[in-house]
């Protein structure tokens, strides 16, 4: 599966967890993230993320800032972008059930690591 991933100064630990979790799973990953956390403004992240998954060049997204809300407004702008606002794994899978979720949105400051590694593999594992 072929996974865009962007996030901005809250979310640098959280993505190298999330891209090592997935590659270990045999999961190409494009990172549209910032490495540092200096201080950067998410839509400069978010918006390439939702371009990949836009335009087929990822079949999912991943987004992540300090409440997962201005990232995901900002991918949600996108057409065909169907973003879901995550923070416990059960609305991680209802987002993919119910919504057709393809990129989700999780709050940094409001989950831990282990948190968000479970919803992205729920999220990627479940149907709609």
């Amino acid at each position: 599966m072929r996974i865009s991933i962007g996030n901005d100064h809250a979310g640098p630990e959280y993505k190298h967890a999330i891209v090592t979790a997935l590659q270990a799973k045999g999961h190409e990953v494009m990172n549209h993230g910032t490495n540092t956390s200096d201080s950067v403004v998410y839509p400069d992240f978010g918006h390439p993320v939702a371009i990949d998954v836009e335009s087929g060049k990822a079949d999912f997204g991943i987004v992540i800032c300090g409440i997962g809300n201005g990232i995901n407004m900002t991918v949600n702008k996108h057409q065909g972008i169907r973003a879901a606002l995550c923070w416990t794994k059960e609305i991680a899978v209802l987002a993919r059930q119910h919504n057709n979720a393809n990129i989700i949105s999780i709050p940094a400051r409001f989950t831990a690591i282990p948190q968000a590694i479970d919803m992205v593999e729920a999220f990627l594992s479940t149907d709609f």
